[in-house]
């Protein structure tokens, strides 16, 4: 998710009650649940692109494990440097408030289609909610209204944790929503799929503000198209079928002599060999409209 939702994630979580945990921990909770994106800038200290490493290691066991720690240190400089008027920070509650925060950032992230390597250092399988699109504004209003309510039954002198873990459970219900709209989208597109060919991957892409719409995307053995779902109209494929390209010979001597090409295929989930101005490129069909910018890898020396 973008770094606006994991902001507001985090805050929400200290309106639920864990910014009594010890002072500093608000800050705490929005640098924990934003810190796990590190790894995209520092993908270049490791000799691998930031596509590659993105939402790995920090986004997995071993960020539960580190960063945390981090984020204390963090925040122990900052009291060093200016102390909070609210009394000294309690280490052991500013840990925990710390591990919630991080651990929010890779269970958001997993709701979509990008993928999160969530075991990482013990395994680098890839884990997709497919589920919610990496902006989702109704999740925005939703935080929003939590924060604002929460802050407001405050000012009154009420439970101003009731409000936010009640928003928090209308963000769990919709995600749970939108889990059942992509499982169901995927079992009625399927048999449409195999009239074609045997599907070997259906994967049910969120549609940006109209949650309730995915965009299809299909593949078999050799082909691969697309289609559209939303729970009124049923499920319908597009008349353009594409092959897959995995044959092709600049594809296949590009996977023994192209570091690049490797690289790619460790991040991607639907690889596809596409043409461009005559030229083939390695792609993805889950991000076509971002091939041109960071999801395409040149198959010829030109």
């Amino acid at each position: 998710m973008d770094n606006f939702t994991h902001s507001l994630a985090g805050a929400l979580l200290g309106r639920m009650g864990l910014k009594r945990l010890s002072p500093r921990a608000m800050p705490a909770l929005i640098i924990a649940a934003n810190l796990p994106d590190i790894d995209s800038f520092v993908a270049r200290w490791f000799g691998v692109t930031g596509r590659t490493f993105h939402r790995g290691f920090t986004h997995g066991v071993g960020g539960l494990v580190v960063l945390p720690f981090l984020v204390v240190a963090i925040i122990l400089l900052w009291e060093r440097l200016r102390p909070s008027k609210e009394g000294r920070v309690k280490p052991a509650g500013l840990l925990l408030v710390c591990f919630a925060g991080t651990l929010s950032h890779p269970l958001l992230d997993l709701t979509n289609t990008y993928g999160v390597r969530l075991l990482e250092p013990l395994s680098n399988r890839w884990f997709y909610g497919d589920t919610l699109f990496i902006m989702d504004p109704w999740i925005w209003i939703a935080l929003i209204l939590g924060l604002e309510l929460s802050w407001r039954a405050e000012r009154l002198g009420r439970n101003w944790m009731r409000p936010a873990i009640c928003v928090f459970g209308g963000v769990l219900g919709y995600i749970g929503l939108n889990t059942a709209i992509s499982a169901r989208a995927v079992a009625a597109t399927r048999p449409l799929v195999a009239r074609i060919t045997q599907p070997r991957m259906i994967v049910a892409g969120e549609v940006p503000l109209i949650f309730w719409k995915r965009q299809m995307m299909w593949r078999g053995d050799k082909l691969a198209g697309t289609g559209q779902y939303d729970p009124i109209g049923g499920a319908r494929l597009d008349a353009k079928v594409v092959p897959l390209g995995l044959d092709d010979p600049r594809f296949v001597r590009a996977q023994r002599t192209n570091p690049e090409v490797r690289d790619f295929l460790f991040w991607s989930r639907m690889p596809q060999v596409i043409h461009v101005d005559g030229r083939a490129y390695l792609s993805d069909q889950r991000f076509p409209a971002l091939r041109r910018v960071t999801f395409m890898v040149p198959l010829d020396n030109r």
